[in-house]
């Protein structure tokens, strides 16, 4: 025999039997009478046949592989993503296939359509930081593959989402900067079309509002969040008429682009200049001059939430009607996480 896998037909035509018949035999079929069964199941243990899954799946109507949208695989808070996504989805015997955008939006559609081809059942997905339109992923529901977005959420409704509170985060982060004194507290923000740009300046205004202080808006730069776009949105905020003295940085890559521009313009950080940022990776605890606090996001928690959402959907796909009667929409509470030097010395 060749290496290639034995086939249900090569089975049959060695024992001049029809295709059916083994296949029923396999399956333990009661028309099968007992010789022809053990003769079946004696040769296809002989010729090490296995089942061809896809086949199997292609009867179900299902593969049992979801696919996963991200902007960038190599960052530690997608890391720690992809680990829970994986996590979950092989305990339900799934599959997983991964893809990143490279925050593209061209790329990011044209990956969608290699997922439909691929005949994946669901999509989970944190969109590209350029996506201003989403009608790739609305045309996805004409094919019944249900998509669930994660982190980064487009700002529409009637999706399934699981998102981090940014709200309730920027709030406490510019709170506690507040707390220290500061009264001229700038932000680098991410591009317009993310949604978690408008929850971070909701969250700001929320603070000074509380805090009974007027909203600058010329305190708030936005970012493509490369290092040149935040170099450039740091610098309007240098050239403010009023002397920032904290900022609040769209992640912790943003603040280690502002950190080194501030430090090659002389400035002293955590002494001219202090910084609270968002995501809290744990590469933070090891960086000189981190900032005073970062934002946790739990990554781990929401990629899990949203493959068990997926996986749901996918297990009550037979019922479309109970699939459509409402949206998951799950929120993350964030926590405002001091520095780990800084506690040190409490």
């Amino acid at each position: 025999m060749s290496g290639k896998p034995v086939t249900i037909k090569e089975i049959a035509r060695m024992l001049n039997v029809s295709t059916s018949t083994v296949s029923r035999a396999l399956h333990n079929h009661p028309s099968i009478g007992e010789e022809t069964s053990l003769k079946v199941k004696q040769l296809a243990k002989e010729l090490h046949y296995e089942r061809n899954q896809t086949a199997v799946h292609f009867q179900q109507g299902r593969t049992y592989t979801i696919g996963v949208i991200l902007p960038e695989l190599s960052e530690a808070f997608f890391s720690s993503a992809v680990s829970a996504i994986e996590d979950t989805a092989y305990k339900r015997n799934y599959t997983v296939l991964f893809a990143q955008s490279h925050d593209d939006a061209q790329k990011e559609e044209q990956l969608v359509e290699k997922m439909k081809s691929h005949r994946v059942d669901g999509l989970l997905v944190s969109v590209a930081k350029t996506t201003a339109s989403y009608k790739h992923f609305s045309a996805l529901s004409k094919y019944n593959i249900p998509v669930v977005f994660f982190d980064r959420i487009p700002p529409i409704d009637g999706i399934h989402s699981v998102s981090c509170n940014m709200i309730t985060g920027t709030t406490e982060a510019v709170t506690y900067l507040l707390k220290k004194g500061h009264r001229v507290i700038g932000m680098i923000n991410g591009p317009e079309t993310l949604y978690a740009s408008t929850e971070r300046r909701e969250g700001y205004i929320n603070a000074m509002l509380k805090n009974r202080l007027k909203f600058d808006p010329s305190l708030i730069e936005g970012s493509d969040l490369t290092k040149e776009g935040t170099i450039q949105a740091f610098n309007k905020l240098l050239e403010n008429k009023r002397k920032v003295t904290a900022i609040v940085t769209f992640n912790d890559y943003v603040w280690l682009y502002a950190k080194q521009h501030a430090t090659e313009l002389g400035l002293q950080i955590n002494q001219d200049l202090e910084f609270v940022s968002y995501a809290n990776l744990p590469m933070m605890q090891y960086m000189d001059h981190a900032p005073l606090a970062s934002v946790e996001q739990f990554p781990y928690q929401q990629g899990q939430k949203a493959t068990e959402i997926l996986l749901d959907l996918l297990c009550s796909k037979e019922n479309p009607l109970h699939r459509q009667q409402a949206f998951y929409k799950v929120t993350v509470e964030s926590q405002l996480v001091e520095s780990p030097k800084l506690q040190s010395q409490v």
